[in-house]
């Protein structure tokens, strides 16, 4: 009873909320429900049987699940604070600029962020291209062999970390300039006084109170990245051998090509487990002593 009570009181407020919730529930509750409903069942197109855990008990002993996961966790802890070192560093180098100067490099390192991913991907073909490519035709210029980035198991997947660490974090660059903005001037200005290097002051003055941004960063970063597809499909396909497999790209595989909806929800169950885990690692990690 006092539960309803404090809902009709606060009535305008959950009012004001309502549209979001909607959203939410229809785009994000419903089809986590209805994927964890499906990943008890062996569903396919033409027939559907529940089979309890079944579908977790085989990725379990499914070797390429495995690989596709190590891939996903390599290309993930690798791309992500190479990009974040990268954004912040940008940051700190743009800073002591006048405003118009800082505004042209943040919309320059922004570009890439509101390009079409799969535009980009194909700028990126011709660049690993074995024969004519960008990439190879420096390597050529100061005497090295050619190298088949992309149709090599051994540079594959670090080519395409290389990739997004290039053309990531612009969004973040943005997000830390703003926080950066709302230090106040003066304690920079006392850090000097006292004789403070600048690698002090970025150590123990701008990294502590850009802490909460850089955690924002940090956990969407992860997500974004542990859910990476469109590059592998444009690409590698998975490719060579495997080695640029990702969770993201099996499950697409599996349910859209193999038509094996329940096995493929399982695995989506899997990855929104390791997502919340890791989110709650960078949180537990990173939020002391953070003032939000």
């Amino acid at each position: 009873m006092n539960l309803l009570k404090s809902i009709w009181k606060n009535k305008a407020a959950y009012l004001f909320i309502l549209p979001h919730f909607a959203l939410f529930l229809t785009f994000f509750l419903i089809p986590v429900g209805h994927g964890m409903y499906l990943s008890l069942f062996d569903y396919s197109v033409f027939s559907q049987e529940f089979i309890g855990l079944d579908n977790y008990k085989e990725l379990f002993h499914d070797d390429l699940f495995w690989k596709a996961l190590g891939n996903t966790f390599m290309y993930t802890f690798g791309v992500v604070p190479l990009w974040l070192g990268k954004a912040l560093l940008v940051t700190v180098l743009i800073y002591p600029f006048r405003k118009g100067i800082r505004t042209f490099f943040k919309s320059l390192f922004y570009l890439p962020h509101v390009s079409s991913t799969v535009i980009i991907a194909m700028i990126w073909l011709w660049v690993f291209n074995p024969n004519f490519g960008l990439l190879n035709y420096f390597m050529d210029s100061i005497g090295l062999d050619k190298v088949v980035w992309l149709g090599n198991k051994a540079t594959a997947l670090p080519s395409l970390i290389m990739m997004q660490v290039i053309m990531g974090g612009g969004s973040t660059i943005v997000l830390l300039s703003a926080a950066m903005s709302s230090i106040p001037e003066y304690l920079f200005e006392a850090a000097e006084i006292e004789g403070a290097s600048s690698w002090q002051i970025f150590r123990k003055i701008t990294v502590p109170l850009l802490k909460p941004t850089i955690l924002y960063s940090l956990v969407m970063g992860t997500i974004a990245n542990f859910q990476t597809f469109s590059n592998i499909y444009i690409m590698t396909e998975g490719g060579p051998e495997f080695s640029t497999l990702t969770v993201a790209y099996l499950v697409y595989e599996t349910a859209f090509k193999n038509y094996y909806l329940g096995l493929a929800s399982a695995m989506s169950m899997i990855m929104f487990v390791i997502l919340v885990t890791l989110a709650l690692i960078q949180f537990k990690w990173l939020s002391s002593n953070v003032e939000y």
